[in-house]
């Protein structure tokens, strides 16, 4: 029966690739051919970088044309649905660069207007996605306080520090003391919202923080 209703919605909304829109072929998943071919993959030492507070953050995929435009669809114009293929991707990469470094998984959360506003964390969902692909279920360990400015709308990595210092905390220390977390969210831009959010983790007693993100900007 379930078969028969995913034959049924494919004729009612064919699948189409998440970054170009493209109809997909017969035997493609989520990602068209071209885009497997051509989108700026990140491979090896480059998809790895270091932060503050974190030991070692890891992204897929750089965040421009195409995967800037399908990330912006994702969070702003509703596309939710596409946190199912950007978690696949993004469990790969960790299997590739993490495996054996953390003891569980988590998200950077949205404030509690924004998520209002926007009908759901992307964060939350993209972990969701990741950890189910991984074998493991996404815990939540930290809240975010007060509504900000989107770090988007920030080009000054001073001012996005700034932007975010204080504003999250700990759901439950003991849910992370002791433990090696690892921290996903969308995109990584100067790594100021991960360092901010891997602090308050280690301060409420995490043992190491490591993170991955979707794309990464620079």
């Amino acid at each position: 029966m379930s078969r028969l209703l995913d034959v049924l919605l494919d004729l009612l909304f064919p699948p189409r690739c998440v970054f170009c829109a493209k109809l997909l072929d017969t035997g493609e998943h989520d990602l068209c051919g071209r885009c497997q071919r051509e989108l700026p993959w990140l491979t090896e030492e480059q998809a790895e970088q270091q932060g503050e507070w974190f030991s070692l953050c890891v992204s897929p995929l750089r965040y421009q044309d195409k995967v800037r435009e399908s990330i912006h669809r994702y969070k702003f114009d509703g596309r939710r649905g596409y946190y199912k293929a950007y978690g696949t991707l993004l469990a790969q990469c960790i299997s590739d660069h993490l495996t054996g470094r953390y003891d569980l998984i988590t998200w950077v959360p949205l404030s509690r207007r924004r998520r209002r506003e926007r009908g759901y964390d992307q964060a939350f969902l993209l972990a969701s996605a990741a950890a189910l692909a991984l074998g493991e279920v996404a815990v939540e360990t930290l809240r975010k306080d007060r509504n900000t400015p989107a770090q988007s709308g920030l080009e000054d990595a001073a001012r996005r520090r700034a932007n975010v210092l204080g504003v999250y905390s700990p759901v439950d220390p003991e849910l992370v003391a002791g433990k090696r977390v690892l921290l996903l969210d969308d995109v990584v831009t100067t790594g100021a919202t991960l360092s901010e959010c891997a602090r308050v983790l280690r301060t409420a007693g995490a043992s190491d923080v490591v993170c991955a993100a979707l794309a990464r900007a620079r």
